[in-house]
């Protein structure tokens, strides 16, 4: 497919100006370039249909299946877009937000945040919730600055590391070092759950918090959790909940209940607003008892018939502009008004029953990593293809060919030649067995003609790519 440049036209144009009606403001020398842009020049069917057969090579949500394990890619329903679009919502300026004085014209907006945040706090089993973090990344390090924060005002000098399990992401461990921890890693064992006897002798009077993903990385439920909890308190010791996972339990039991003190939650994940690089994110933190007092500020509160502003007492502070990414709060909220309690604990199920749905049909092709049923995603272990000389990374490739979006390889590190499919649950039979038929086409391949897969993708726009060499001869070079 030809660049736009390469469509270009001497002389062609797009759009054409009125001649101007009032006098030229030149811009001043300083400011005006010395040759012209090396724009493309073209009409406006050959940009619009350039830029529509271009927008029909990408894989996306609403075309094709995401099978992203820990990534919880999902479709965004349109009611949540509609919602997020309505005049008063999308035209609010930001600033009026946190001026005292425009407070009659936000009231909508400051009923939204605080209607959200307690939804969040009552899905998660926390006291409060903020919404100003702007990704899951950044909740993480939200969670870890409000727990350093808590052992600061108590004294707790010598409280100077987190553990984190070894299957966590690794946004846990940076987290927690840029708010200033140490970090201990905690092995699994060979069940797929943290090790608890490695975790309970770690917990010594240093501690300042544990961090875990419940269900975990391996699609396990850390059977532990609430003695994991009790001896960390016994510690005064924090335990943090990474929501990455918390599709797999809304509305079957919460975070807070298990024992937790801080959570992030991704709304671009569990309550299906736009994801990663289609986002913005978003990461709203809760908390419960004994952090309430350090949450950002300021936070919308109810007085009587009106909302208004407020900043807690021991408060660490704004961690965003505003209040984060406001429409995707809006888009969010709109996805739990629409679906209630029950459409939320149906959306957890689904999910789970789908992840197991698909490992029941790949297992005897695909080695799962650990033994029984999983939670929201299923893991397997490739080595028994690697043994044929057929890597994750080739079984991914081959899958573009078959017009899926690849699952999560390589990930966790835990896990040898790892393929980690969530398939959520907002795909169907049909879908599921679609993809299930092409990974099981592709593992016969593997016995039949192993060197065939070596070379996939071959139907895509870019073939196989030296990945070794992209990432060590870098071409920085601006064009």
């Amino acid at each position: 497919m030809q660049l736009i440049f390469e469509k270009s036209v001497p002389g062609r144009r797009a759009v054409r100006f009125d001649a101007l009606d009032v006098p030229e403001a030149g811009l001043p020398e300083t400011l005006r370039r010395r040759e012209a842009a090396a724009l493309p020049e073209a009409a406006e069917i050959d940009v619009v249909r350039h830029f529509t057969h271009l927008s029909k090579r990408n894989f996306g949500i609403d075309s094709h299946f995401y099978p992203l394990g820990s990534c919880t890619m999902k479709y965004n329903p349109k009611v949540a877009e509609v919602v997020a679009a309505l005049p008063g919502f999308a035209q609010l300026h930001p600033r009026l937000a946190n001026a005292p004085e425009y407070e009659d014209a936000v009231q909508g907006a400051y009923a939204l945040i605080y209607g959200l945040e307690a939804l969040l706090a009552e899905i998660g089993g926390m006291r409060a919730a903020s919404i100003q973090p702007i990704a899951g990344a950044h909740g993480e390090l939200t969670g870890a600055l409000l727990m350093a924060a808590y052992h600061r005002d108590r004294g707790n000098a010598h409280k100077d590391t987190v553990l984190v399990p070894d299957s966590a992401h690794g946004t846990n461990p940076a987290s927690a070092v840029i708010a200033g921890f140490h970090v201990v890693e905690v092995p699994s064992c060979a069940k797929g759950f943290v090790d608890f006897e490695a975790m309970k002798a770690a917990l010594g009077d240093h501690v300042a918090g544990v961090m875990l993903t419940c269900p975990n990385t391996h699609g396990m439920f850390e059977p532990e959790v609430r003695e994991i909890a009790r001896i960390a308190h016994e510690k005064d010791a924090l335990l943090y909940y990474d929501g990455a996972n918390l599709n797999a339990i809304v509305g079957q039991c919460r975070p807070g209940d298990l024992g937790f003190d801080v959570m992030h939650f991704n709304l671009h994940k569990t309550f299906a607003t736009p994801h990663g690089g289609g986002g913005p994110g978003s990461g709203p933190v809760g908390v419960g008892e004994r952090l309430l007092p350090y949450l950002p500020g300021p936070r919308v509160v109810k007085r009587e018939d009106r909302y208004t502003l407020d900043t807690p007492e021991k408060s660490i502070g704004r961690v965003a502009a505003f209040f984060g990414n406001f429409l995707i709060a809006v888009r969010a909220y709109a996805y739990l008004r629409y679906y209630g309690g029950d459409g939320l604990r149906g959306m957890s199920r689904d999910a789970v029953l789908n992840a197991n749905y698909v490992q029941a049909r790949l297992e005897k092709a695909y080695q799962p990593a650990f033994d029984g049923r999983c939670m929201h995603e299923c893991v397997f272990t490739g080595a028994r293809q690697a043994e044929k000389g057929v890597r994750a990374m080739d079984i991914a490739k081959a899958l573009l060919d078959r017009g899926f979006h690849a699952p999560t390889v390589y990930f966790p590190l835990t896990v040898k030649e790892c393929l980690m499919i969530e398939p959520t649950e907002t795909e169907s039979k049909e879908t599921l067995d679609a993809f299930c038929d092409a990974m099981l086409e592709i593992a016969s391949l593997v016995d039949r003609d192993p060197d065939a897969l070596h070379a996939a993708p071959v139907t895509t726009p870019v073939g196989r790519l030296d990945e070794v060499k992209a990432a060590k001869d870098l071409d920085c070079a601006c064009r």
